[in-house]
């Protein structure tokens, strides 16, 4: 087989993620795509080997013959590529000083990168490599400096845990909104990786105003867009609807209640963290008390 005929990388993992987490649901959260966007991927692999790769089995899928086989390999593939990627970064970060931050991609979009040049300003010398990604981290592959995480996972025994903020959400919209918002005449505007949020909200809230109707979106990030250009009310956490509250793009008039999860930074236990890293892990606390 010629090199170029080698199904697509994104093919592959999505196939890989799914294999391993037993659910299409499953694979979808974790590479932070949507469920119809894995079942593409699968598909087209399947179809250019020729061969189903799963079954349904109940309410799950069992892997074939053959999609047994090729996950075993995709196992092993990814494992050798992560190590090898592990090992370059770790020599970088030897020889740079750089720091490796790891950090969930609305939160990183909406919260971290505007004022990451505070700290870089403050430390020019000191160089932060951002990586999006979010849920449990595997400290065997993963080698991120610090990740920093909505704490709703198991956490394994090769991370330490700095506690940062607590997890409030709660609903958003533009100023023009809020009337709309006041007489029920309005779109809820949720998040595939919290499907249930509103459902949970409204019945926290049972004198607020119910929507007409509702509209998903794969992201927060992108809620908070949406929110702020005026097609609905999003529920959204604090943290990522903060600076548009700050400069009037967006009012909460209930407020945010606390969810039960917390924020907070994780690095790997076993490696004393460098001066470098303190240094931005202390800026990450000091900026977490605005929330």
């Amino acid at each position: 087989m010629k090199r170029s005929d080698i199904p697509y990388l994104d093919d592959l993992r999505a196939f890989e993620t799914t294999a391993r987490c037993g659910t299409v649901r499953g694979a979808a959260d974790e590479l932070s795509l949507t469920h119809a966007a894995i079942s593409r991927r699968i598909n087209r692999l399947a179809d250019m080997i020729g061969a189903p790769l799963f079954e349904r089995s109940g309410r799950g899928l069992r892997l074939t013959t053959a999609g047994d086989r090729l996950a075993e390999v995709c196992r092993r593939s990814f494992d050798d590529l992560s190590r090898t990627i592990v090992s370059i970064r770790e020599t970088q970060a030897t020889d740079t000083g750089a720091i490796l931050l790891s950090c969930e991609r609305s939160v990183a979009m909406r919260w971290l990168i505007p004022r990451l040049s505070e700290f870089q300003d403050a430390h020019p010398k000191i160089a932060v490599h951002l990586s999006v990604g979010g849920g449990p981290i595997d400290s065997k592959q993963d080698r991120a400096t610090l990740a920093l995480r909505r704490l709703d996972f198991a956490i394994d025994d090769g991370w330490s845990v700095v506690p940062l903020f607590e997890e409030t959400i709660g609903p958003v919209m533009s100023p023009d909104m809020r009337s709309n918002f006041e007489q029920s005449d309005y779109i809820a505007l949720g998040s595939n990786t919290r499907p249930n949020a509103w459902d949970d909200w409204l019945r926290q809230h049972p004198d607020a105003p119910r929507p007409r109707d509702r509209r998903m979106f794969d992201h927060h990030f992108l809620m908070v867009e949406a929110a702020s250009s005026g097609l609905g009310v999003g529920l959204v956490p604090h943290i990522v609807a903060l600076d548009d509250i700050n400069r009037g793009r967006l009012v909460a008039p209930f407020s945010f209640d606390p969810d039960g999860s917390r924020y907070g930074v994780l690095h790997p236990s076993q490696i004393p963290l460098r001066e470098s890293a303190a240094l931005l892990l202390n800026w990450l606390r000091d900026m977490s008390g605005e929330i």
